[in-house]
This record gives structure tokens, sequence and C-alpha cells, in this order.
């Protein structure tokens, strides 16, 4: 049987309506929201993958677009992308491995493996660098300065660490600020390898990609390599589209070359502790405490934050003209994964990724609106009369009008049996006393 695309989205979504959704929707209805959705990757235009995957089970997984204009080469879910920053938790997630390993510690100075860097008078953590508080400049906006923006050379991590380690100064002290730079993954790939003795993708193929089930993914460590499958990234011109790949060796930062399938299978092997166990998991979603004592909730190279009322661990990210997009929903289950082969869509690049929630998310239930409380009319009768405030001696006249009370021609809401909002304020009847409470909780008397 030919391959048919339309075949594989119609069983994808057959399988998913009975599971997702609560209200009765007909196949054509989630067929339309989906291709509408992705209307904007035409057939002979660069494209977007994108896989959907529910407790360790992928449920939908399609492609729009072409792998490479040139030989006429569509994408399928098959073909390799750049996942940009997304990478940052593959990183952060060998250094904690090695943390558990015994190889290093995050409160390590990182000079104690990088003796290249300077000592700025305060001590720069690895937790630092996996957090972005450490302060240090993004190496790639230094060589953009001077003349030689990224992909203008071919970069290596050994010419990033020089870079950095030219610098007299830091953003901020280590742990004050969050400053996002991709100059702390660049180091934590060095400090990764001189820990380990391994490569950065042999350590992350041995302890994650193979335990994973990622079959597709591997580093670009080497832009010569030839990678079957690759889908080559493309920019959008007044004269049409252009190739815009990352000709760099630099990696750490981004550089993971994977699919869309192969990311949702690496969120069921994390989330369900399988990489290095329960300890390793709440230290991999922990949000860090800057040195003033707040939460900083970029995790292990994971944003950590809520999204239409549910709790998401999430990262995107860019390369060249490559853009990608990872989120997890864990009180679903839930994994979305994009990735795209061209930047034409720079405005709202995530949008077509993040939209596709309004099909997958359950709607919450609106929160039901209190009942409010039945107060017989004696009782109400027994609140009415003339308050004088203890302090000031302003009165408060309480009156009954159609089973309703009333503060100085004002109407009270019923909270409880003796308690009425008053404005921003609370009034409590307790015997023959009404407290007045207001939003900041100071208490005022009336007798």
């Amino acid at each position: 049987m030919l391959h048919d695309p339309r075949r594989k989205l119609f069983l994808a979504i057959c399988c998913i309506v009975p599971a997702l959704f609560a209200e009765a929707q007909t196949f054509a209805d989630t067929a339309l929201a989906i291709e509408k959705t992705f209307a904007r990757y035409k057939p002979a235009n660069p494209g977007a993958q994108v896989s959907v995957s529910r407790n360790g089970v992928i449920i939908y997984s399609h492609s729009w677009g072409m792998a490479d204009m040139e030989h006429n080469i569509p994408l399928t879910t098959e073909n390799v992308s750049e996942a940009g920053s997304v990478t940052k938790e593959f990183t952060a997630a060998a250094i904690l491995l090695l943390e558990q390993q015994g190889l290093l510690s995050l409160n390590d100075d990182i000079r104690k493996y990088l003796p290249e860097i300077p000592s700025y008078g305060s001590v720069i953590r690895i937790r630092h660098l996996m957090h972005h508080t450490s302060g240090i400049k993004d190496w790639g906006y230094v060589a953009d300065i001077g003349g030689w923006a990224r992909t203008t050379r071919t970069y290596r991590n050994e010419d990033a660490l020089e870079i950095i380690a030219r610098q007299k100064t830091l953003n901020n002290k280590p742990g004050d600020e969050y400053v996002y730079s991709n100059s702390g993954y660049n180091l934590l790939a060095i400090i990764a390898e001189r820990a380990s003795g391994m490569s950065l993708p042999d350590f992350t193929k041995k302890y994650i990609f193979i335990p994973a089930g990622m079959t597709h993914t591997q580093w670009r460590d080497n832009f010569k390599r030839i990678v079957p499958g690759r889908a080559i990234a493309y920019a959008k011109t007044p004269g049409g589209y252009e190739t815009d790949m990352p000709n760099e060796y630099v990696y750490g930062n981004g550089a993971l070359l994977t699919t869309t399938e192969d990311l949702c299978r690496w969120v069921d092997f994390y989330s369900s502790a399988r990489l290095g166990g329960p300890a390793l998991l709440k230290k991999q979603v922990a949000p860090d405490t800057f040195n003033n004592g707040n939460l900083h909730y970029y995790a292990a190279g994971l944003r950590i934050s809520k999204k239409k009322g549910y709790n998401l661990i999430a990262h995107n990210g860019a390369t060249a003209s490559y853009r990608a997009s990872l989120e997890y929903f864990p009180d679903l289950g839930l994994s979305i994964a994009g990735l795209s082969n061209t930047s034409e869509f720079d405005t709202s690049s995530y949008d077509v990724f993040n939209k596709i929630e309004d099909v997958f998310l359950p709607k919450k239930p609106a929160p039901e609106k209190p009942v409010p409380p039945v107060i017989s009319a004696e009782r109400l009768q027994a609140y009415t009369g003339r308050y004088r405030n203890t302090k000031s001696g302003e009165a408060l006249q309480v009156d009954l009008s159609e089973g309703k009370l009333f503060a100085d021609k004002r109407p009270l809401r019923a909270v409880s049996e003796n308690s009425f909002r008053f404005g921003t304020e609370l009034l409590v009847f307790v015997g023959k006393k009404v407290l007045d409470v207001n939003d900041e909780k100071d208490t005022t008397i009336w007798l």
C-alpha cells in the first residue's frame, strides 16, 4: 500500500478522539482544526512536524511541507531537524547524571574544570551556568560585536571558551539575576566532557538516547557529517527561499538533531524517573533560588510555569532557520513536540505549535459560582440597627428591605450566615457588634 499522510492522520485522530474529548467532537471537526492550524506550511514550501504523546504513547504525529526543496523531498515525521535551545535540557541532564555518578557537584566552582575562566571575585558554580544566573556574557553577542557573528565562522566550543575567557567583567554577580546566556551551556558541555572523559555526544548516546529509544537523535558536533534524512533549514527572503544552516561546531547550547517523536520519547523517559530515578527528576524540575531568596523558575534547561490552568514544563529553540518547541503538561501526562525547518514565520514561530493545545488540552470546567447561604428573616432582622465606630464615632445604619440587608443604603452580599461583603470590606455580625474587616485584614469594631 502506498504511504498516504492523510491515512496516518485519520488513524491517529480516530485513536485520540474518544480518549481526549469529553464532549462529542467529530473527526471532521478535529481534522479541520489541526489542518487549519498548520495551513501556513504549504506543500511546496519548508514545513513542520508535530507529535503528541499521552502517558508515554504517541497518539498523534504528522508533518507538512518540504524537507529538501532542491531535491523535491517532502518532510515526514522521520526527517531530522535541529532542536535549537530545546537542546539545553539534554546538556543539563548529562550534568545531573554526572553529579549522580559522583564525578562533579552542582555547587562546584567552574574553575575546577575550566581554569581558563578568570576569577571575578565571586565564585561561579556549575548550577549558575545551568540556571542562567552566572553573569557570563553570551559569547555569540560578543563575537557579533567583534564583527564575526555566529555562522560567519565555523566556531567550535573551544573558540567559545576562548572568547568567554577574555571577558574582564560579568553581567551580574553570580546568583543575583537571570540573564539568558548560551555561554553557560557551551561551558557545561566542556565540563561534562572533562569530568567524564567522554565526549558529550558519546555520553548522552549511552545514558540518554539509547535507553530512551531515541533512535533518530544525535548531535551536530560536526556540521559536515552526512546525516541521512536531515531536513534543510530555509529563510524566506524577498527573492524567495534560501538555505540557512548552522555551519558551526559549537554544541551544548543547541545542535541536537532529532525528531518530534524522539522528543516525546525523551519526555516520557525523564518524567517517568527512568533518567537516574526519582531523586534526579526532583532536582531536574526544581526551581532555583536567587541570592535574595526569591525563587527562579528556570530549572535544568527547563522552564517551569503554568498555562491554561495546567502545570507546564517547556522550552523552545531557534538555530539558524530551524525552530523548535517542546511542552509537557505533567498533570495530564501530555507532551507536544514541534519542529520546523523555516524561520519564515518568526513573528509567531511558536504560536503554530502552541495552538495545537487547543485541540489536545481538555477544557477545564468553569469554577462553580458560590451558592449564597439561605438566612432566615428573623436572623437578618437581628442584624439591623445603628452601629457606631469605636475609633471615629462614625455611624453605620443597617436596614432590611425585601429580604436583603443594606448598610448605609448599599446592598450587602451574604458570604455566610453572619458575614457579608460590603464593597472591599467584610462585615461580620457577632452578638451586638459588627467587625469590619478590610482587604488588608485591618479590623474595625462597630457597636
